[in-house]
């Protein structure tokens, strides 16, 4: 296949030389001959030497890269890729786990597959295209899928609403492609049950990335009364209820969360008196918390998506943690989380310990957290580890 070749300027081929995966538009020197968005393209050195193939797309990130230049292009890229990333998911005990269905079966640039998201819920695929690319290679990616995986896989859907551009005229919307199933469907983590929507809710359905972090939360939850900001789902909820949790208050300023919290709840019939479903602002309500609690969790979305948020999310996450800092009981502990991509651990962890200062408290730093092995990491792309946190101890 003869491919549309894209040269770097001189000295902007180190990064892809170590294998990072993303080519910025400032790299790029010329463009030989027309491409369009989700074109496979050649990635040269000025002086025409082979890098790589990516995928290219108008922006910011005009290349991801999907085979370096000790790659070849093969028919069966996406089938190898995929078999890969399911051999890891198999080995570490997921796919044949009876007491958890949900996990995550490609990890974009942490399984070499920049722009593609799959998560799985017993044995429904659910996809994300984050790049124009991996939407016009979603048929070979399916294909890939039903190779690798057979018969376990029940069905397929294709979620892309707000992940590719508005403008991109090939996009038709969200939709099975392929066998269709009910939803919500139950799944499992570590036997907890949630009722997973992925037509409705926000991302693939689930927010995946904290199922290691709430299985921790139910080693400290009994006998506790717990605080679960920003709950969405209820995930922590769930898990420190089934670890015998005395109360557990679940705030979120969407009603929608709170009805899935409410859904999730019930599922597993805890008594009544032992969960608050709350409606209100984390900020504001943890600034003047008007009861005690053992345990508070505060896991924000993400305050800065982009570098020119950044100073503004560390001054976020050091109000949000100073006030909870400030207001919990002697003793009580705090589950505290980042999932924003500038904001690196070391600079979390500062933002913490100036939290403590601001709040004039002294504090234990317990455990440091961050996204499970199913979300794992690239060695050549270190932004990819995006989630961190800290448990903390206050005096």
């Amino acid at each position: 296949m003869e491919l549309i070749k894209i040269s770097l300027k001189q000295g902007k081929d180190k990064s892809i030389e170590r294998k990072h995966p993303w080519i910025f538009s400032g790299a790029i020197k010329a463009i030989d001959g027309e491409v369009a968005d989700g074109d496979l393209v050649e990635v040269v050195t000025a002086n025409g030497r082979r890098l790589g193939v990516g995928h290219y797309q108008n922006g910011s990130i005009m290349v991801r890269v999907l085979l370096f230049s000790d790659e070849a292009l093969t028919e069966n890229l996406y089938e190898q890729k995929i078999e890969s990333a399911f051999r890891l998911r198999k080995s570490l005990g997921f796919v044949d786990a009876k007491d958890t269905t949900i996990f995550r079966l490609v990890h974009a640039e942490g399984d070499f597959l920049p722009g593609l998201i799959i998560d799985h819920y017993n044995g429904n695929l659910v996809i994300q295209c984050h790049s124009i690319g991996m939407y016009r290679d979603i048929d070979k990616i399916k294909a890939a899928l039903l190779k690798v995986m057979g018969k376990l896989v029940k069905s397929i859907y294709l979620k892309c609403t707000g992940t590719l551009p508005k403008e991109y005229q090939g996009y038709q919307g969200d939709g099975f492609i392929y066998n269709e199933v009910e939803t919500p469907q139950i799944g499992l983590e570590y036997g907890n049950k949630f009722a997973i929507n992925w037509v409705t809710g926000q991302k693939t359905g689930f927010f995946i990335d904290q199922r290691e972090n709430r299985q921790l939360l139910a080693r400290y939850a009994k006998g506790k009364k717990i605080l679960n900001t920003f709950c969405y789902s209820g995930g922590f909820s769930v898990f420190a209820l089934n670890a015998g949790a005395d109360l557990v208050h679940s705030l979120d300023a969407s009603q929608k969360a709170i009805d899935l919290t409410d859904e999730n709840i019930a599922l597993s019939k805890f008594p009544a008196d032992k969960h608050v479903s709350i409606v209100a602002d984390a900020m504001d309500y943890i600034k003047e918390l008007p009861e005690d609690f053992d345990i508070i969790i505060l896991d924000p979305p993400a305050f800065a998506k982009h570098r020119s948020a950044k100073h503004n999310a560390i001054q976020g996450y050091k109000r949000l943690n100073a006030h909870a800092i400030r207001q919990i009981k002697p003793g009580g502990i705090i589950f505290t989380f980042s999932c924003s991509q500038v904001i690196d651990k070391m600079l979390f962890t500062n933002t913490i310990i100036a939290a403590a200062i601001a709040a004039e408290r002294k504090v234990r730093i317990l455990e440091q957290l961050h996204q499970p092995a199913d979300h794992p990491i690239s060695s050549t792309h270190p932004e990819g580890e995006y989630l961190k946190g800290l448990v903390i101890q206050v005096e």
